[in-house]
């Protein structure tokens, strides 16, 4: 008795110190955004004395921003609706049926998770310009739809894979069609398996740095992780205007763990790949 508590409060201990190794550097860009570079330099650490929440007007004023965060908006909702089509249809069709080259066509997809970004950026970018899409949305849209079926097709036939041939059946019975079957019956238990890769490609995408450096040089195409390396280059020396920088750009991914992080773990659980 008194081992397995020990081994309980040795377990809350252990989870607590990850807790603040993770949310001590969020804490503390927190911070830094709210003060001047004066007091930053005396208090690192404490509490501002003055908040100073005009450190975000003047990031936003001065870097830009709302222009940068209106084209990760127009990138980012296209490439995680795509990519989850695609990776719906996709692992249906691996998960639960079987035809002549199906394994040869899944390690087709699974180049896109093997092979980085890096190794394709070069031949990508001519191809890119051969279609006339450089400095264009598509030219970071379409690139990263492909990627990102890759792993979600990859997710996605892991689940449809484990889901009990009972209920399959039983929608055929009931003269159900693969699509209806998968509409009506299958979709609906896939509400955390979806929601887990919403939020991973939400990630991926709106944290794009490389692709969205090489294939665009207009301003007005030009993401937020991008703009936030030009900003830091302008700005060095003014650590809490670089704080508020990054917590504006790093804003949307926190708030929308926040509101999908129930069906995140429930999907991280869920999804597990069996074989």
């Amino acid at each position: 008795m008194r081992t397995s508590r020990l081994f309980t409060v040795s377990q809350h201990v252990l989870l607590v110190l990850f807790l603040v190794v993770a949310v001590f550097p969020i804490v503390l860009m927190w911070l830094t955004a709210l003060k001047t570079s004066t007091e930053l330099a005396t208090n690192p650490f404490g509490l501002p004395q003055e908040w100073r929440f005009d450190n975000f007007v003047e990031t936003w004023r001065q870097g830009e921003f709302s222009v940068y965060l209106r084209s990760s908006v127009v990138v980012v909702v296209p490439v995680v609706l795509g990519s989850l089509v695609l990776s719906v249809l996709a692992g249906y069709a691996f998960g639960r049926f079987r035809f002549r080259g199906d394994g040869l066509l899944l390690a087709v997809f699974l180049l896109g998770i093997m092979i980085p970004t890096e190794g394709v950026i070069i031949p990508l970018y001519y191809f890119m310009d051969g279609l006339g899409l450089l400095n264009t949305y598509w030219a970071l849209i379409l690139p990263q739809i492909a990627m990102s079926t890759s792993f979600g097709a990859f997710w996605m036939r892991a689940f449809f894979r484990d889901v009990p041939g009972e209920l399959v059946d039983a929608a055929a019975v009931d003269g159900a069609g693969p699509l209806t079957t998968l509409w009506r019956v299958l979709l609906p238990l896939a509400r955390p398996a979806l929601a887990t890769l919403s939020l991973l490609l939400f990630l991926w995408t709106w944290n794009e740095f490389l692709l969205a450096l090489v294939l665009v040089q207009d301003e007005s195409v030009r993401t937020l992780p991008v703009a936030l390396s030009f900003f830091q280059n302008q700005y060095t020396a003014q650590v809490p205007l670089l704080a508020a920088a990054s917590t504006i750009v790093s804003a949307p991914v926190l708030l929308l763990y926040v509101v999908l992080h129930r069906e995140l773990i429930a999907g991280m659980i869920a999804g597990a790949v069996k074989g």
